[in-house]
């Protein structure tokens, strides 16, 4: 089990570390008109940590973890990399009502920066957890701003100690350069589909994948966490 937590571990700091800086390398490779193709990459790549089940946490739980989220970049006018990558910290904790929950999410990765937050439903019918929410997201480098907008749902079922789940949601992202780029802005929209699941090696602990889909990338996320 220590093996396999560990090789986890390796992955996703190895597909941390693989990508050249986010701010060096869209300033060395962005060119005019590529705006649109990254805002929609980069909206999707905050997007995918909208959820990793269906099922929520329950009053006074919470539910804490470490992802990242890996993009492939839909043109190669603005970056030298196949993938864009970064790590998300996120935290979500029940709400005595309505089940409702609050959520947040941020990371600070080879100059870019995003924070943002959410609010989560839970619920269940017969075996199935479902799930919905509403995020959103403030994120910057040295050369562009953008808010991110996003609304997901998702199902899963629990089999032993596998919980697979599917989900869609919609990412909405306003991008603006600055700097030596000032000038140039996007404001765009797509929708994501997502298929994975969670391994639960040991009480409380969780290790997820999945696979994400829009219509013009793909993606992938991993993430370990603590559920209480």
């Amino acid at each position: 089990m220590k093996k396999t937590v560990a090789a986890v571990l390796f992955a996703f700091c190895f597909a941390a570390t693989a990508s050249a800086s986010i701010n060096s390398d869209f300033h060395d490779h962005f060119s005019a008109g590529a705006l649109a193709d990254y805002n929609r990459d980069v909206s999707t790549m905050i997007g995918l940590a909208d959820f990793h089940t269906g099922r929520g946490v329950t009053f006074p739980g919470f539910d804490v973890g470490v992802s990242v989220s890996a993009v492939n970049t839909s043109s190669d006018s603005f970056s030298s990399e196949d993938y864009l990558y970064a790590p998300f910290i996120t935290a979500e904790t029940q709400l005595p009502l309505f089940n409702l929950g609050v959520a947040l999410r941020g990371t600070r990765y080879d100059g870019f920066e995003s924070l943002g937050g959410g609010v989560k439903w839970h619920g269940s019918l017969a075996f199935v957890n479902l799930a919905a929410g509403a995020f959103y997201d403030r994120y910057s480098t040295d050369y562009y701003d953008g808010n991110h907008y996003s609304a997901s749902a998702s199902a899963s079922v629990n089999i032993l100690f596998l919980t697979p789940y599917v989900g869609v949601g919609y990412d909405y992202s306003e991008m603006e350069t600055k700097d030596i780029f000032s000038g140039e802005k996007s404001d765009d929209g797509l929708v994501r589909y997502t298929a994975g699941v969670n391994f639960h090696p040991l009480p409380l602990f969780y290790v997820y994948g999945a696979y994400t889909y829009t219509k013009y990338s793909h993606g992938f996320q991993g993430g370990i966490g603590l559920n209480f």
